[in-house]
């Protein structure tokens, strides 16, 4: 009876719960909490393109965390030059690998400049939403506007197709990645001679876009 109680003792201080007098044991499982892990799929706006390392919007989205005192990892899986179809067909590696909370999914503007079929940037914006979404991750989609000289039909078709993206698949939006950049007077100060890819100074402002709808998916 000492040799049964001690045991008993031994395993409770331990953490794990025993019934005495009984014939089989029952472990207590513990089970760690999920690591917070926000994956960002997108293109050179979020890949530093023209930037010095570490001054694009998504490494200022790593400080607001902290600064946030919130517990969480950024992984930045954004290519130069991405396009929508590009991110579809990486993004099941990168859900396998990273297992994020959180995805963003910033990608489209590509597509539009090289002029490919809107219905296929929708139908693979959906795929994407819902692959993350499958895996299990709240999904935040980074909508873009392209210039007037597309012409205003094209132009709020593109548009349109992140809300409707996010609006049938219940996902997260942010309208227009570049407000407050590409919309003001004089908006060409805020970009690179390219006349395409935001200056280091815009970023905090892009962030600011961002940040709002992906605090709400963080809680």
């Amino acid at each position: 009876m000492y040799r049964r109680h001690f045991i008993a003792t031994c395993l409770l201080v331990s953490g794990v719960g025993i019934s005495v007098g009984t014939t089989s044991a029952a472990t207590a499982l513990v089970t760690a909490p999920k690591t917070t892990t926000i994956l960002i799929v997108g293109d050179s706006l979020s890949a530093e393109y023209g930037l010095k390392r570490g001054s694009g919007w998504a490494a200022l989205l790593d400080q607001r965390l902290q600064t946030e005192k919130i517990n969480a990892k950024v992984v930045n899986a954004s290519i130069s030059g991405d396009t929508t179809s590009g991110g579809r067909s990486r993004l099941p590696a990168l859900l396998a690998q990273h297992k994020p909370t959180q995805v963003i999914l910033e990608l489209g503007g590509n597509d539009a400049l090289r002029g490919l079929p809107l219905p296929m940037t929708q139908d693979n914006l959906t795929k994407m939403t819902q692959l993350a979404q499958k895996a299990g991750a709240k999904v935040l989609l980074v909508g873009m506007e392209v210039p007037p000289n597309y012409g205003a039909d094209y132009s709020a078709r593109f548009a349109a197709t992140f809300k409707t993206v996010a609006t049938t698949n219940k996902a997260a939006l942010v309208p227009f990645f570049l407000k407050g950049v590409a919309d003001v007077p004089d908006a060409i100060k805020n970009f690179q001679a390219d006349r395409i890819h935001p200056k280091e100074e815009a970023h905090p402002v892009m962030l600011a876009n961002v940040w709002p709808e992906l605090k709400k998916l963080l809680k």
